[in-house]
C-alpha cells in the first residue's frame, strides 16, 4: 500500500469503527467493535469511559496490523456527541462511567432552571433549549455526586470533556485537552455569537470553565500521539475533531440552505446548513457545524431524536425476534399497521418536542392486531419521528425541502427508506456510503492536509413517495394525536 492514508475513527454509541481512508475516498480496510450501555436506574444512560479508550486503541491496532507499511498522514475523529467525561488530571483515571447523550440524570436540575425563567438566556446564548440531553446540567451533576470532585476542580485537579477530548487526551498522553467547535456547541456551555466558553452560561449551570478543553477549529491539528499508547507512530498528528453528526453533514457536502440530511443510528440527528446563525422557532438547536482553521464556522439548524434505530433493536428484543432483519421481514408482512401507533419515547422525546420525562406507548390495538402490526408501526415511528423535525426545519428555513438525504445504520434498510418518502411525502436521496461521519473526518482531514480531494457523496439510490396523501395524512393523525397523549402526560408527572 503506497502513498500517505487518513486514518479515521467513528467512536459511536453501540459500536467503534475505525477505517483507513485513501485521499481520494477508497476504504482501504475498517473495523469495528461493539460497545455496551448500561442503565443502573431508569432513564439513566452510561458507559465505561476506559471501554471507550480501550476500544479505540484496540481498533487502531487491528488497522496498522492489516495494513503494514502504510503511511498513516493523520488521524481523524468523529464521535458520540453530548456525552461527557471526567477524569483525572494526573492519572487520567476517569472518576466515573460517561454519562451519555441519552441519560436523563439531570432531569430535576434542567426543571429547576426552567423554573427559574432561564430558558430564553440559555437559548439566546447557546442556541440549545434545556433538555438532560445536553452536557451542562450532567457535569454539574457529576461534580456534586463525586465526594471532593468541586473542591478538586477548584484546585484544577480534574478534566472534563466530550468523548474527542476524553480520546484526544489518552493519545497525547495528557498533554493536550482541547475540542473543537463542533462539539462545544452541542455542550451548552458555548457562546455561538463569540464562539467561545461562555461565563454567564457556566454561572447559570454551576461549572467552572477552568475543567474544560480550549476550543480550536475542527481541522487546525490538535496535537500528536505519544509513543507506546497506541499502535501509531509517534507524533502522528491528530488532525482533525468533529461530532458524527456534523461529520456526516460535511460527507455529504452540504455547505449552504436548501439541503437537509438526516444521520440515523441509535437515535437520528437532522441537520441542515445555514447562511450564519439561525434562530429556531419551531423546537430545533442552533448549532456550529464545523470550522475552518482558514475559513471560519459554519452555523446549522439541527433537530435530535433521542430513540431511533435503537426502537427496532428495543421491539426485536420485546417481540422476541432472533435479529432486526428478522424485525424488518415481519414488518414487510402487512401493508399497513393497521391503525396501530408506537411512540418510542424511550429515553424521553427530543426535537421538536424536546419532553425528557415522556414515555414510550404502544396504542391503537384491537383483538386482530398482531406482532407484525407492531412491527410496522416501530418502523413508521422512526419515520414520522424524523418527519416531524424535518418539517420543523423547513419552517424554520421558510423554503421548501423536497429531498432528504439519509446515512447511519438504519439508514440500510430499504423498507425504512421506502417509509420515510411514503409518510414525510419527499424523496430520499441515499448515497452509497457505509460510514459517513468517517468518511466526512477523512475528507476534512485530507483537504487540511492538501491531499488529494475526497469528493462528497452522491445518491446512489432514490426512494419516492408511494403512499396515496390521503392515507399519508391519516397515519400522520394518528401518530400527532398519539404524541399529544404522550407529551400531555409527561406535563402531568413530576420532573425526575
Amino acid at each position: 500500500m503506497s502513498g500517505p492514508v487518513i486514518l479515521a475513527i467513528d467512536q459511536g454509541t453501540t459500536n467503534t469503527k475505525a477505517l483507513l481512508v485513501a485521499p481520494d475516498g477508497t476504504v482501504l480496510a475498517s473495523r469495528a467493535r461493539p460497545m455496551q450501555v448500561t442503565y443502573p436506574q431508569p432513564g439513566w444512560a452510561e458507559q465505561s469511559a476506559s471501554d471507550i479508550w480501550e476500544a479505540v486503541a484496540a481498533l487502531i491496532a487491528e488497522l496498522v496490523a492489516a495494513a503494514p507499511g502504510s503511511e498513516i498522514a493523520a488521524l481523524a475523529i468523529s464521535n458520540q456527541r453530548e456525552t461527557v467525561v471526567l477524569w483525572e488530571a494526573a492519572t487520567g483515571r476517569p472518576l466515573a462511567p460517561a454519562v451519555i447523550w441519552q441519560c436523563a440524570r439531570s432531569a430535576e436540575r434542567c426543571a429547576a432552571l426552567r423554573a427559574a425563567g432561564l430558558q430564553d438566556e440559555i437559548v439566546s446564548r447557546s442556541g440549545l433549549g434545556i433538555d438532560p440531553l445536553f452536557p451542562a446540567a450532567k457535569i454539574a451533576w457529576l461534580l456534586d455526586s463525586i465526594p471532593g470532585a468541586r473542591d478538586r476542580a477548584a484546585n484544577g485537579d480534574i478534566r472534563a470533556g466530550t468523548i474527542d477530548s476524553w480520546l484526544l487526551w489518552n493519545l497525547t498522553g495528557g498533554q493536550v485537552h482541547a475540542t473543537d467547535h463542533s462539539n462545544a456547541s452541542r455542550t451548552q456551555l458555548f457562546n455561538l455569537d463569540t464562539l467561545d466558553w461562555d461565563e454567564a452560561l457556566a454561572r447559570i449551570f454551576d461549572v467552572p470553565l477552568n475543567i474544560l478543553p480550549r476550543i480550536a477549529p475542527s481541522d487546525s491539528g490538535f496535537g500528536a500521539v505519544v509513543s507506546g499508547l497506541t499502535a501509531l507512530p509517534a507524533g502522528t498528528p491528530v488532525q482533525v475533531l468533529l461530532g458524527d453528526s456534523h461529520a456526516a453533514l460535511f460527507a455529504h457536502g452540504i455547505h449552504a440552505p436548501g439541503r437537509v440530511k438526516a444521520t440515523i443510528g441509535t437515535g437520528s440527528s437532522l441537520m441542515a446548513a445555514t447562511a450564519g446563525r439561525a434562530r429556531s422557532s419551531h423546537g430545533l438547536s442552533s448549532t456550529i457545524a464545523w470550522s475552518r482553521a482558514n475559513g471560519g464556522a459554519q452555523h446549522a439548524l439541527e433537530g435530535n431524536i433521542s430513540v431511533s434505530g435503537h426502537a427496532a433493536a428495543f421491539a426485536t428484543a420485546l417481540l422476541g425476534l432472533s435479529d432486526e432483519q428478522a424485525l424488518t421481514n415481519l414488518a414487510a408482512s402487512v401493508e399497513s399497521s393497521e391503525g396501530v401507533v408506537v411512540v418510542p419515547a424511550l429515553a424521553g422525546l427530543g426535537a421538536p418536542h424536546w419532553q425528557s420525562g415522556a414515555r414510550g406507548t404502544i396504542s391503537g390495538m384491537t383483538l386482530a392486531t398482531r406482532p407484525a402490526h407492531v412491527a410496522r408501526a416501530t418502523l413508521e415511528a422512526i419515520a414520522l419521528q424524523i418527519g416531524d423535525v424535518l418539517d420543523a426545519i423547513a419552517a424554520d428555513l421558510g423554503i421548501d425541502l423536497p429531498e432528504l438525504s439519509i446515512d447511519g445504520g438504519a439508514a440500510r434498510n430499504p423498507l425504512l427508506a421506502q417509509l420515510l418518502a411514503d409518510l414525510t411525502g419527499r424523496a430520499i436521496a441515499r448515497p452509497e456510503i457505509a460510514e459517513a461521519s468517517a468518511l466526512g473526518v477523512a475528507r476534512m482531514a485530507a483537504e487540511a492536509l492538501g491531499l488529494a480531494g475526497i469528493s462528497a457523496a452522491t445518491a446512489a439510490e432514490r426512494f419516492e413517495p408511494q403512499l396515496a396523501p390521503d392515507a399519508r395524512e391519516a397515519i400522520r393523525r394518528n401518530w400527532r394525536e398519539s404524541v399529544t397523549d404522550v407529551v400531555a402526560r409527561a406535563n402531568r408527572a413530576p420532573p425526575g
